[in-house]
C-alpha cells in the first residue's frame, strides 16, 4: 500500500537510527552522515528529511532510550513496583553491550562535539531525572514516599542502581556477572526504606 504524501516511513526511521546507534559506538563523531545513510540504506535525502543534523539524531537515540527506561513511571503501578521496573530498565539499557557501546561512542564525541554530547545528555539521561523528579513529586504528595527534594532523590536512586556501570561502560571494562531482577528489586526496596513517609 502506497504512502500519503507526507508520511513518514518509520522502518526508514528506525533504521537510520540503529546505523547511527552502530556508528557513533564505533567512531564517535567523526562518522559522516553519508556513511549513516549508506548503512541505513536510505538515501542522503531521506536521512536530512528526518535528522538535519547528528545533533538531531544524537537527541533521537536519547529520547528513545529515556522512553524506554521511564516507561514504568507512567504505569500507575505502586511504587516498588515502578522503582524496580526502572532499575531492571536502567541495568538492561545502560550495562548492556549496546549501552557500554553507547557511551564510549559518547564520551569520545563529547570533547570534539559537545553540542552533540549535550544534546545526547539533555533528551536523555536529565530528561529521565526530570521524569522521575516529577514521580517522586507526586509519591511525596499522595504520601507514599517522603521526598522532600526529588531532583536529588531521582539522582540518589540512579546511582544506587547504577553503581560504577556508567565508568565500566565508558571504559570498556566487563561488569560482573549479577541478576538484574534481583539487583533491581534490592535497589528498590532499600530506596523505598530510605523515603518511606
Amino acid at each position: 500500500m502506497p504512502r500519503v504524501p507526507g508520511q513518514v516511513d518509520a522502518a526508514k526511521t528506525e533504521a537510520i537510527l540503529e546505523a547511527a546507534l552502530a556508528l557513533f559506538s564505533e567512531k564517535g563523531a567523526a562518522v559522516s552522515m553519508e556513511a549513516i545513510a549508506r548503512q541505513a540504506g536510505v538515501s542522503r535525502q531521506t536521512l536530512y528529511n528526518r535528522f538535519p543534523s547528528k545533533t538531531e539524531i544524537g537527541r533521537a537515540l536519547a529520547a528513545r532510550r529515556s522512553d524506554a527506561i521511564s516507561a514504568p513511571l507512567r504505569s500507575g503501578g505502586d511504587p516498588e513496583t515502578v522503582l524496580t521496573a526502572m532499575a531492571a530498565g536502567l541495568l538492561e539499557k545502560i550495562c548492556g553491550g549496546d549501552g557500554r557501546a553507547s557511551m564510549r561512542g559518547v564520551a569520545l564525541m563529547s570533547p570534539h562535539t559537545p553540542d552533540i554530547a549535550r544534546a545526547i545528555y539533555d533528551a536523555g539521561p536529565a530528561e529521565g531525572l526530570r521524569r522521575l523528579a516529577v514521580w517522586l513529586a507526586e509519591q511525596d504528595a499522595a504520601k507514599t514516599l517522603s521526598v522532600p527534594d526529588p531532583h536529588a532523590a531521582a539522582e540518589m536512586f540512579a546511582g544506587m542502581t547504577l553503581g560504577h556501570g556508567h565508568l565500566r561502560g565508558v571504559l570498556g571494562v566487563p561488569h560482573p556477572a549479577f541478576d538484574i531482577q534481583a539487583r533491581a528489586r534490592e535497589t528498590a526496596r532499600r530506596f523505598i526504606r530510605a523515603f518511606a513517609p
